[in-house]
């Protein structure tokens, strides 16, 4: 009998421990997900140097719905979100890597500046017409929903080029990753195209072949690491032909 009540109680305290554990991620990934809006938010009021600006408190207001509904959605993948809290420049990541996450995070930061400047002081282009512009609300869509989907299926999907070993990490090949090996990035670009035309601006739209120009040299880079290192890989990019677009590349 005490050595069953001495199980019970050890169930209990490890069950109480893990739900601990999800606890603080939890409330990690809260305050990230605030965290971004609230950037993202200065960087488009502060730029634009109005706060009456009702697209971008909608973009705002859809981002942080959005990101409550993916934790809650990948709130069995501690891993997965534990791994994607960690910063882009690790110990052990390649040099190149972080030169290129570091290009990428400079490219993003400057297209949410460049957004408001040409929106409302600039006017390079015409503005969309307003149809273009939900249509860019629907791109911003489809493009959340392959990232999510990404995360969804692939467990390995950290934020830098690394094998994790200590997870015995394994080539994804179900899911969305039947269609194109690098969802994510296209889920990405497709995002912030989708900005853009929402936030009324062809000229940001032109921009953001910036950060893609650096996410394709980065998917060669990640590609030739992946085939060097992990099992499986070369003949996953037999099967899978398309890196980012079907038919195209």
């Amino acid at each position: 009998m005490k050595e069953n009540h001495s199980i019970q109680a050890k169930k209990y305290l490890d069950g109480k421990l893990n739900m601990n554990i999800n606890s603080a991620l939890f409330r990690r990934l809260i305050l990230g997900a605030m965290w971004n809006t609230f950037f993202l938010g200065c960087l488009l009021f502060v730029f634009a140097w109005r706060l009456d600006w009702a697209r971008a408190w909608v973009l705002l207001g859809i981002l942080f719905l959005g990101s409550l509904f993916s934790i809650y959605g990948l709130r069995n993948h501690d891993e997965l979100l534990k791994e994607r809290l960690k910063l882009p420049w690790q110990a052990g990541q390649p040099l190149l890597d972080k030169i290129l996450v570091t290009l990428l995070l400079i490219s993003f930061i400057g297209l949410f500046i460049f957004i408001p400047l040409d929106v409302f002081y600039w006017h390079i282009f015409a503005k969309p017409h307003p149809a273009t512009a939900f249509l860019g609300l629907g791109l911003f869509g489809l493009g959340w929903g392959m990232i999510y989907l990404t995360f969804k299926e692939n467990a390995f999907a950290a934020p830098v080029v690394r094998i994790q070993k200590e997870r015995n990490q394994k080539v994804i090949e179900t899911g969305i990753y039947r269609f194109i090996r690098h969802p994510m990035y296209a889920g990405v670009i497709l995002y912030l195209v989708g900005i853009t035309f929402w936030l009324e601006s062809y000229a940001a739209a032109l921009l953001v072949l910036l950060p893609l120009a650096i996410l394709a040299l980065r998917i060669v880079f990640e590609e030739r690491f992946l085939r060097s290192n992990l099992s499986g890989y070369e003949a996953y990019t037999k099967k899978v032909k398309y890196r980012l677009i079907p038919y195209i590349w």
